[in-house]
């Protein structure tokens, strides 16, 4: 048997320098946001819920009163999934590779993290997922913040976390962060009116850890991505009340995930604020 050895000084600092570019950093503290702003929900996720836990979850959908049969506790209280079924975005477009959302199979919570795997069998589609922090449902303007990377990055998966009308109807909808997951982090507004949508593209690679923040203001909204302000926009900004769906799912750029792959997010943590 070998002795080990000591690793090289520049090679030392290379295993440094990647783990600090992978490792999640402290999260932030849940009142460092301005003073207009009044925290309404923080979760660093650290109750385990095991795959399988996120169950039963059609119960008063894309209401407050939602939860999950499956789950328990301070996490059934807190948490909310579309159910098992529900078709996703590209299932809707009838594109040739669509999913239904399955957060039984999707979903899990170990090691101080929400673990989102996106998955497609050898036959068949897609296995979504969407979660929703029930505190943050129907609210008017607020500022939303989550850490998060993907860990595993598999063509034909994509993200669009977003503010969507209580309401429906018309086309308002505040979406950051969107894309493929092999693709760069964006960000994404349609106005009220139907109007032209605001867009940026940050060049950030969806791979690495980031922290993400909506600042929703009336007339005024803005991206930050890892402390730096992203995007902001004035025009025909919503003003009516929203629900964050932290949404994932089948790629809309044309890519087809393969069958027998699957692709990872992971939250660090999520905050939310309201303003009034």
């Amino acid at each position: 048997m070998r002795s080990p050895r000591r690793p090289a000084r520049h090679l030392l600092a290379a295993v440094l320098l990647a783990t600090a570019l992978l490792a999640p950093r402290a999260a932030p503290a849940a009142d460092a946001a301005a003073p207009e702003w009044h925290l309404r929900f923080a979760d660093d996720f650290d109750t385990d819920v095991p795959r399988g836990s996120f169950t039963d979850c059609d119960h008063h959908p894309d209401t407050p009163r939602a939860y999950c049969g499956g789950l328990t506790g301070a996490v059934r209280e807190d948490w909310w999934a579309y159910p098992e079924g529900w078709p996703d975005t590209a299932t809707q477009r009838g594109l040739p590779v669509g999913g239904h959302y399955d957060p039984a199979t999707t979903l899990s919570v170990s090691h101080g993290k929400l673990h989102i795997r996106l998955w497609r069998g050898r036959t068949g589609g897609v296995h979504s997922a969407t979660v929703v922090p029930k505190k943050l449902m129907g609210m008017r303007y607020g500022r939303y913040e989550e850490r998060w990377r993907v860990s595993h990055v598999s063509a034909g998966y994509k993200s669009a976390h977003l503010l969507w009308p209580v309401a429906k109807g018309g086309c308002a909808e505040i979406d950051f962060p969107e894309l493929e997951w092999n693709a760069t982090v964006a960000g994404f507004a349609h106005p009220a009116g139907c109007g032209r949508q605001f867009a940026v593209d940050t060049g950030a690679r969806w791979s690495r850890w980031h922290t993400s923040v909506i600042e929703w203001r009336p007339g005024d909204l803005r991206f930050h991505l890892d402390g730096e302000q992203v995007g902001r926009t004035t025009r025909e900004v919503p003003g009516a009340p929203m629900t964050w769906d932290i949404q994932n799912e089948s790629a809309l750029n044309g890519e087809r995930a393969a069958p027998g792959s699957w692709s990872r997010l992971d939250i660090d943590h999520v905050r939310g604020w309201s303003r009034d």
